[in-house]
């Protein structure tokens, strides 16, 4: 089968998630015999070396802080980012770079597309600021974990939303079985919106959702109900046919500097980031703006993946249970070969300034 065929079957069922093993086409990955350990990642970037990136966040961050220009090497920005889009371009091997959180290079093992996860970046103090927290639908009678038993939950396989479900209900005692799963897109005004009708009884709400949806249904018995588990793992994702290519690793390695460095802007620069992303780039108010940079807290951008591997792994373990998948070791989803290139970015550089 040709590879614009392939890709073309691919793009086709990408609706339906099981059919996916397969379609990956891995021509253009590893060298026979070799692993990504054993290719050396070059000192000194090409400057003819192009990436197609899709990381909208830090490419409005790197214009803001006056690094973009800066980047050593051709840079086709696209205006994508997530798990099943991100997978799509990857199969149709249109992008080398994309931003996401821990699910989508799981589910990317599962259905045959090779990829590695080459940043790793948490929230400090992460409890206390989770990424989302579980909307309950006006009328559902739920005010512990325990009280899902036997409800309907918003679900969205592949995605983090619905891997956070199951550890949810793990965490409550409770299974797939237990509970009826409504398979939906998983957006949270789709959610928001779904609780609000009462057609789920429950749903992982994030971002301004956070707030808007209890200020919006609070007066008819909408509320949040915090589920005490971690969920900040967010990634920088990519092909293993792109680090597989060593002018293409090395351009990679560099970008990762320069995402670290724009998280940590972001971080320290609230101000600019509110008025020049959230209001400016998403429409967003200044207020909206002011309250997801409070609700973000502060990164954390280890040196070390040995815990961030060990979390991926019970992650791999509990989906494999409830959905009848294969376990498999996490570290094969992590290239190490970057592993404190991030960390190294902002200790070295003077990041925050």
């Amino acid at each position: 089968m040709s590879r614009a065929l392939r890709a073309a079957l691919c793009a086709i069922v990408l609706i339906t998630p099981a059919l996916l093993t397969g379609c990956a086409d891995n021509s253009a990955g590893i060298p026979a015999g070799k692993n990504l350990a054993d290719i050396k990642i070059p000192a000194e970037v090409s400057p003819s070396t192009e990436l197609t990136i899709g990381t909208p966040e830090t490419e409005v961050a790197l214009r803001l802080s006056g690094q973009l220009a800066k980047i050593p090497f051709k840079v086709k920005w696209a205006n994508i980012s997530g798990g099943p889009k991100c997978s799509e371009a990857f199969r149709a091997h249109s992008l080398d770079i994309c931003s996401a959180a821990e699910i989508p290079s799981i589910q990317a093992h599962w259905t045959g597309l090779d990829t590695e996860l080459v940043a790793a970046e948490f929230r400090k103090d992460p409890l206390h600021h989770p990424v989302y927290e579980l909307g309950i639908a006006p009328g559902a009678h739920i005010n512990t974990l325990v009280d899902l038993r036997g409800k309907r939950i918003a679900y969205s396989p592949g995605q983090a939303q619905g891997a956070l479900v199951l550890r949810i209900l793990a965490k409550a005692g409770l299974g797939k079985k237990d509970v009826k799963l409504v398979e939906m897109p998983s957006t949270d005004d789709v959610y928001a919106t779904a609780l609000g009708g009462r057609q789920v009884d429950a749903a992982p709400l994030g971002g301004v959702y956070i707030k808007r949806y209890p200020a919006k249904y609070g007066k008819d018995g909408g509320k949040l109900l915090t589920h005490g588990l971690r969920d900040d793992p967010a990634h920088l994702w990519v092909p293993t046919e792109s680090v597989s290519d060593p002018a293409k690793a090395a351009a990679i390695k560099e970008f990762v500097t320069y995402w670290a460095r724009a998280e940590i802007w972001i971080d320290t620069h609230p101000k600019e980031w509110i008025e020049g992303y959230y209001v400016k780039d998403q429409g967003l108010s200044e207020e909206d703006g002011a309250y997801l940079v409070q609700q973000a807290g502060h990164p954390d951008i280890p040196g070390d993946w040995t815990s961030a591997i060990a979390r991926q792994q019970k992650t791999v373990d509990l989906l494999a249970k409830e959905t009848g998948q294969k376990t498999f070791d996490a570290k094969t989803l992590f290239d190490r070969r970057f592993e404190k290139v991030a960390a190294d970015a902002i200790t070295t550089t003077g990041a925050g300034s």
